[in-house]
């Protein structure tokens, strides 16, 4: 399965990996392109029935504006780290640690992730880090290969895979629930290809029809635009995607 890749720019993203990853991202089954810009407005917080200040984590009192202008400068920062992956570590650290703490309104974001309409669409892993002591954000890296994962939001379904360009896929398929802003998943099935063959898919007993819970694992969504998402996975480590396209 060829075809290419371009996360804003083909070419960006490949100077950002390594030989082995780049050599992998030019036979990939996938084709990045930019998104539409949301603007920030529509995501953010009730504006309309908030109070005027409110209260972050350390208990500082701080304006709504002021959050909004953290969380605007914090999307930068992202989709520039996105675009270049040139972008420092500890700085999208930071930023997403702004994005966490702001508690944005989450009501537009399934939509936003998965589309009105099936197959959904299709985000590309950028960056993750782990939490440490206090919840703060540690180790925090690029991620090396192409992972991506898909979200169709008419059928409640999800798809997680990494890509190998002509060495093949792995991916794992099932189906999620959504409440509030936590999309809870169960996979179903496992397609792995190798090579020139075709895919083997194999079942992994999920048979009943049950709807996935927080017993489950699960992303708890902190922002979602048209370009990037940032979610906290149920080990409590943060991740951001930025959208791309799959191409057959």
């Amino acid at each position: 399965m060829a075809a290419t890749l371009s996360c804003f720019s083909t070419s960006i993203i490949n100077k950002s990996l390594s030989k082995t990853s780049q050599e992998f991202s030019k036979h990939s089954p996938l084709y990045l392109k930019p998104a539409y810009q949301t603007s920030l407005e529509k995501i953010i917080l009730h504006q309309r029935s908030i109070t005027p200040r409110a209260t972050l984590d350390n208990n500082e009192l701080v304006s709504v504006p002021l959050i909004l202008q953290g969380v605007e400068d914090s999307v930068k920062v992202l989709k520039t780290a996105a675009e270049n992956r040139k972008v420092a570590a500890d700085e999208i650290l930071d930023a997403l640690t702004v994005i966490k703490s702001a508690k944005l309104d989450p009501s537009g974001f399934l939509d936003t992730l998965g589309g009105t309409e099936s197959p959904g669409r299709t985000w590309m892993l950028i960056f993750n880090a782990e939490v440490g002591k206090k919840d703060m954000l540690k180790n925090g890296s690029y991620f090396p290969i192409t992972a991506v994962q898909r979200f169709d939001a008419a059928a409640k379904r999800i798809e997680n895979g990494v890509f190998f360009g002509p060495i093949g896929y792995l991916t794992f398929e099932g189906r999620f629930s959504w409440k509030k802003k936590i999309l809870a998943f169960v996979f179903e099935k496992v397609k792995i290809k190798v090579g020139p063959f075709d895919p083997l898919q194999i079942s992994l007993g999920q048979k009943d029809e049950r709807e996935p819970s927080t017993k489950d694992p699960f992303f708890i969504w902190l922002y979602v635009d048209e370009e990037i998402a940032v979610a906290q996975g149920r080990g409590g480590g943060i991740a951001f995607w930025c959208r791309c396209s799959r191409v057959a």
